[in-house]
């Protein structure tokens, strides 16, 4: 398996990996909202090219993870997801693949914290806590127990206040 950034030609593979991989969470019918988010990220000025990154197997785009351009206050700071695997190979490491990559690549480009909303028996183990224990709060305050924070080395503690996603995040 290898990981690697997003290639212009990657994008619809990315979209039916997002499609597949959030099928039971959509209305009969309907294309899951991660896969259109991940589109709208995409065309929106909070997408980070660096940080789209694929899980590719025997050639074949399987995986797929995003951080795109948030804020913490006034601090620019990430918002993770939609993070995909395609059903089939589900539970066989690379969704933690992606994350680890994703983690290194933003602290690499000196990111100071990485926020999400997620499974709280899935994120820990890569290091997320919950938010509120780093003072940042989530902008819809129902979200709370499941709105988690992984810090990266850049982080300071005075980077404090209510996150906001980017713009397609919230037209959900």
């Amino acid at each position: 398996m290898l990981i690697r950034r997003e290639l212009p030609a990657d994008v619809a593979a990315i979209h039916a990996v997002h499609a597949a991989a959030f099928a039971k969470t959509a209305q009969p019918g309907q294309v899951p909202v991660e896969a259109g988010l991940v589109d709208a990220l995409r065309a929106s000025d909070a997408w980070l090219p660096e940080l789209s990154l694929v899980a590719e197997r025997d050639g074949e785009v399987v995986g797929h993870v995003v951080c795109s351009r948030a804020h913490v206050g006034d601090t620019p700071a990430l918002g993770l997801g939609p993070v995909g695997v395609l059903p089939s190979l589900q539970g066989k490491g690379i969704g933690a693949a992606l994350m680890h990559a994703v983690l290194g690549g933003a602290d690499a480009l000196g990111e100071p914290v990485v926020v999400l909303l997620g499974h709280l028996d899935y994120y820990p183990m890569f290091g997320f806590e919950p938010a509120e224990k780093y003072g940042i709060t989530p902008p819809v305050p129902e979200w709370g127990s499941h709105f988690q924070a992984r810090t990266l080395a850049a982080y300071r503690p005075s980077i404090r206040g209510e996150f906001a996603y980017a713009k397609p995040f919230m037209e959900l």
